[in-house]
């Protein structure tokens, strides 16, 4: 992705003031609803939406309420109505993404983006005024509606919610509206037009309609305790968008940002200095990219590669150990039935099949295994570019989980745990299990360049490069290491377990 600059001196910029207040920042914002509240487009239909909708599914919670009671269900309508609760608090939030998504590329269609981005205030006040400035009138909105639907009910039906149900909503609602319009900012403050933004705000809108959809399946089966998971997931997401877009933040590329042109020789450039060029100096577009040396990036570059990824890296172990204690834990609260498990009688004819055709049927098996664990891997990056990295973490959580509960389940049996993981799982797992590591460790740098690039590059530039970085190490290192543990998986771990075992 490459820009047509356009010509705009730094020294018609104002000085920045170096400090940050929360005061200056609501100067930007009591500027947005001005602006808002001028705008008939954006006051109607949130004026429909906060007195009009609420009253239809008032309506429709009265009708479908006596309509069940002729079956005898008003259980399940009292299930429905926390559910109408939601729906009428989500509806006028949506509006925030029509506002938020014209707070800087609306501004700079409007040819009034220059005055704001010259103002002596720093990013973050630029940036938390605007953000505010997009959130107070959905919000307010939103709250009104809850307010209207409640009442309505009380009067019409005589329901009213508990003090937590009620909480929850209200959390819910300001938590999904910021997740929104910290996502929404974001897109605005780096895409040249207002068609461009509105057409990626579906990678917004989409995830947040399948999410109500969960918390509508919560609140009918009165999962209440779930939801407070949910609100604390949507609170470290509003964290990450936040601190991703104060820190991709601009102003002097938001000024000279003209157009955006895909240009599929130039990213094929990238790629291929990325990848042929040594990473210490991959990133110097001055440097001609070197021919392909097979030797010097097995033995130069795939180390230089992993020391550079040291905090991942950790951060990738930490959560692999407590994946794999976690599994242990869970071993106790779902035992296995002694009589599902015995280990005490393996005999050859345990693995006679299995073993007796011990050539093409175990060629067979092991490359059904190496398929799966690739395409296992090949999701991990993909997955981390759309949850910042934590999707990618979950494919190396949900296997060691169920070796930790197998382990576990064996001690609980009777079994030596650590006999049963060295004959199980480590003959291939010393090959395996590293390659999910460094898989895993790369892929959350792929997630994390959407938050922070590498320094010098932009958002494109830095999924480019850490995605080459990823397919560099996916070569060399984690397709030969799942091909050598798919081997031993078929060809040597069930020979372990038979002489182990059988004496």
């Amino acid at each position: 992705m490459t820009t047509i600059p356009k010509e705009m001196p730094n020294s018609q910029l104002l000085p920045r003031v170096k400090r940050s207040s929360l005061a200056t920042a609501l100067i930007i914002t009591r500027r947005e609803i001005r602006d808002s509240f001028r705008d008939w487009r954006i006051m109607a239909p949130i004026f429909i939406l906060t007195l009009i909708f609420p009253a239809l599914m008032n309506a429709t919670a009265v009708f479908a309420m006596n309509w069940i009671a002729q079956f005898g269900g008003e259980i399940i309508i009292q299930q429905l109505i926390p559910f109408l609760l939601l729906v009428v608090g989500f509806f006028p939030m949506s509006f925030s993404l029509v506002i938020a998504l014209e707070v800087f590329v609306g501004e700079k269609e409007r040819n009034s983006i220059e005055p704001l981005l010259s103002m002596p205030i720093t990013d973050l006040e630029l940036y938390i005024g605007k953000m505010l400035g997009a959130l107070f009138v959905p919000l307010s909105a939103s709250y009104l509606g809850i307010l209207v639907y409640m009442t309505g009910l009380f009067f019409t039906v005589e329901w009213s919610p508990d003090v937590e149900l009620i909480v929850q909503i209200l959390v819910l609602t300001t938590m999904q509206g910021l997740v929104m319009v910290a996502g929404a900012v974001v897109v605005s403050s780096q895409t040249t037009s207002v068609r461009a933004a509105n057409l990626l705000a579906s990678f917004i809108i989409i995830p947040m309609a399948l999410l109500l959809q969960l918390e509508s399946a919560l609140f009918f089966w009165w999962q209440y305790d779930v939801i407070w998971y949910i609100i604390l997931a949507l609170t470290i997401v509003v964290m990450v968008l936040v601190r991703m877009g104060i820190r991709i933040f601009n102003r002097e590329e938001i000024l000279s940002k003209e157009i955006d042109i895909l240009n599929p020789s130039q990213i094929w450039h990238d790629v291929k200095g990325y990848f042929l060029r040594p990473p210490e100096h991959a990133m110097n577009r001055t440097m001609p990219s070197p021919t392909f040396n097979l030797k010097r990036i097995l033995l130069k570059d795939i180390p230089f590669l992993l020391r550079s990824h040291a905090m991942p890296l950790v951060v990738t172990l930490i959560v692999f150990v407590a994946a794999i204690g976690g599994g242990i834990a869970s071993a106790s609260l779902y035992p296995i039935p002694p009589d599902r498990v015995d280990l005490s009688n393996i005999s050859q004819d345990s693995f006679g099949k299995r073993l007796g055709t011990f050539g093409a049927f175990s060629q067979f098996r092991a490359r059904t295994i190496f398929s799966h664990n690739l395409r296992i891997m090949t999701l991990s990056p993909i997955s981390a570019i759309f949850s910042f990295g934590t999707l990618a973490l979950m494919l190396l959580i949900l296997p060691m989980s169920i070796v930790g509960y197998f382990i576990g389940a064996m001690g609980l049996l009777g079994y030596n745990p650590l006999l049963f993981f060295i004959t199980f799982f480590l003959p291939h797992g010393t090959f395996e299990i590293p390659a999910m590591i460094i898989c895993t460790t790369f892929a959350l740098r792929i997630g994390a360049a959407m938050m922070s690039p590498p320094e010098g590059l932009d958002i494109g530039q830095g999924l480019i490069y850490t995605i080459t970085n990823f397919v560099k190490i996916y070569i060399f290192v984690v397709i030969p290491l799942l091909f050598i543990s798919s081997m031993i998986e078929t060809r040597v771990t069930p020979w372990i377990i038979y002489m182990v075992y059988s004496m």
